[in-house]
């Protein structure tokens, strides 16, 4: 273990007095490396304190490379230090749910990538531990905090789009690679579990409402086994969703989402860039009319927002923004396409309270 920890914390005693959250990441995952915590140190309520790598240099690494204190060559050490008051957990998909629960059971607070986990049963396994120790455990569902889907359902919910019918879209990218983590069916690989999660979650945030049953088809991959490619129907009381998803093909995402009088497009809906606007399309004339009215968001980064908030709500000042009874019902749907998809039927996802 490297550390460069203070003799004394001089902080405050109580979370509650404190203006900000001290938090570990476990693992030196890229989209951490790249993309979150560099987002958090931007914070106004987030502090990254330490960060562990169960390979000491590459934690050292990447501390050094991030400008973070202490490093340490095992998760189980950043578990047991004291200063450290919530974990964000990057780490491949079936590690999500072991290593969120012996975080809870130290005391620490909880924000784990999507999928938090691979089924029902696991997420309730999550929600019990949370319960039982008293923490706050939430799914990083970053797109749910930006700007551009919270402006987007409030013109759903003003009804500027009349009824709400369907929520259509697309995401993917090509990355073919044997030892990629999202290539090992038993690690969670695949595009539903990596991205088709995406279009699922924003399907149901924008209906407000849980679909009744849902339809997949999937082309695997022939040598690794994993989705590369997926459709998926989702039937609302209210309407419909569709989206398709991909592993191996060009890279492209988009977003339609259309009511009876207009329709919204999101130009970048999973990947807004933190360093340029995002814009939504909002069409109420259609294809032989004048152009949609453009409706410009401000740049933000959505990871520096997530982490914000869920630490709001670690301070007691403010609600996780994706909470695990949230996560149970997603995962009800993922697992329900995936059944779908080996059954060739319309299938219900489980029933969950």
């Amino acid at each position: 273990m490297t550390t460069d920890r203070p003799e004394t914390d001089t902080g405050p005693a109580t979370l509650a007095d404190r203006r900000r959250v001290r938090w570990g990441v476990l693992g030196a995952a890229a989209i951490a490396r790249e993309k979150v915590i560099p987002a958090m140190q931007r914070g106004e309520c987030t502090e990254v304190v330490a960060i562990a790598s169960r390979d000491e240099r590459r934690a050292r690494e990447a501390a050094d490379a991030l400008g973070i204190p202490r490093a340490y060559g095992s998760y189980e050490e950043l578990l047991a230090d004291p200063e450290v008051d919530a974990v964000y957990n990057p780490l491949p998909n079936h590690l999500h749910v072991p290593w969120s629960i012996r975080a809870a059971e130290a005391g620490k607070h909880v924000l784990c990538e999507k999928p938090v986990g691979l089924s029902v049963a696991e997420v309730r396994e999550l929600i019990a531990v949370r319960d039982r120790t008293g923490v706050q455990i939430g799914e990083a569902f970053m797109a749910r905090v930006h700007p551009q889907w919270l402006e987007t359902r409030r013109l759903v919910r003003a009804g500027q789009l009349g009824e709400l019918r369907l929520v259509t879209g697309h995401f993917s990218y090509f990355k073919r690679d044997p030892e990629n983590i999202r290539s090992k069916p038993e690690y969670g690989g695949g595009a539903l579990w990596d991205i088709g999660c995406y279009p699922v979650t924003l399907s149901r945030f924008l209906f407000d409402e849980e679909p009744r049953r849902v339809l997949a088809l999937v082309e695997r991959d022939p040598e690794m086994g994993v989705d590369r490619l997926t459709a998926g129907l989702l039937d609302f009381p209210s309407g419909q969703a569709s989206f398709t998803c991909s592993m191996q093909l060009v890279p492209f995402q988009r977003m339609q989402v259309m009511g009876t009088r207009a329709r919204v497009e999101v130009e970048i809906p999973y990947n807004a860039p933190p360093d340029r606007p995002c814009r939504l399309l909002l069409d109420e004339h259609g294809p032989l009319g004048p152009p949609p009215k453009v409706i410009e968001i401000p740049a933000v980064d959505q990871y520096t927002l997530q982490g914000d908030l869920f630490s709001l709500a670690v301070l007691g000042r403010g609600s996780v923004p994706v909470p695990l009874e949230d996560s149970i019902r997603n995962t009800a749907v993922l697992t329900a396409l995936f059944r779908s998809a080996e059954t060739g039927r319309w299938e219900a996802p489980e029933a969950v309270k």
